[in-house]
Parts: C-alpha cells; sequence; structure tokens
C-alpha cells in the first residue's frame, strides 16, 4: 500500500474552483481499481491550504492514475491556481493495517 499526501496553496480567490475541479478528479480517481481513498481537506486557520490524501493498492495503481485521462484534466486546469507548486511525499501506512481498513469505496 501506498498514502501520498499532497499539500497544496491555492490563490484565495479560486478555492471554490479548485475545490470543484478536484471533487471532480477525486470522484474518478475512486473508480480506479487501484485506488483506496482520495481525500480532500481544507485547513481551518487557511482556506486556501487545502491537502489530498491519496491511498493506493500499490506504487503501480498510483502510477497508473497519473495516466488517466480526469488526472490529465484536473492538473492541467488547476495549475493556474496554484501560488506556489504542489508538494508531496509518498508514506508507508502503519496504521490501520490492511487495504479494507483504508478503502473508501467499501
Amino acid at each position: 500500500m501506498l498514502v501520498v499526501h499532497v499539500d497544496i496553496q491555492v490563490n484565495p480567490d479560486q478555492v471554490a474552483d479548485f475545490v470543484t475541479a478536484t471533487v471532480s478528479n477525486a470522484t474518478a480517481s475512486l473508480a480506479e481499481p487501484g485506488v483506496l481513498r482520495f481525500d480532500l481537506v481544507q485547513d481551518l486557520a487557511d482556506p486556501a491550504h487545502l491537502v489530498l490524501v491519496e491511498v493506493y493498492r500499490d506504487a503501480a495503481a498510483a502510477l497508473a492514475h497519473k495516466e488517466t485521462r480526469h488526472y490529465a484534466v484536473w492538473r492541467d486546469k488547476v495549475a493556474p491556481m496554484m501560488a506556489r507548486p504542489r508538494t508531496s511525499i509518498r508514506l508507508d501506512p502503519v496504521f490501520p493495517s490492511g487495504d479494507e481498513k483504508w478503502d473508501s469505496n467499501r
């Protein structure tokens, strides 16, 4: 399993459009066989700071996600909305263990 934490700072006047585009991408991503979760969370202190928490069955599923049409549409649409380039870290889940505990499609 692979967890990817994507840190995004959006231009304050484009948060609503960013959220709309990202929810569309997240919804489509959940239909991918290797995607267990695809969450979007927002900083309470700074609504222009958002985080994606993506959980994949394995690294191959994360690579496959980047090849989807919906990802390309999202990437190109939101790029000009970002106040700075997004950053990400790759994580290994410790708890809970097992794909089924992370699977939001269950």
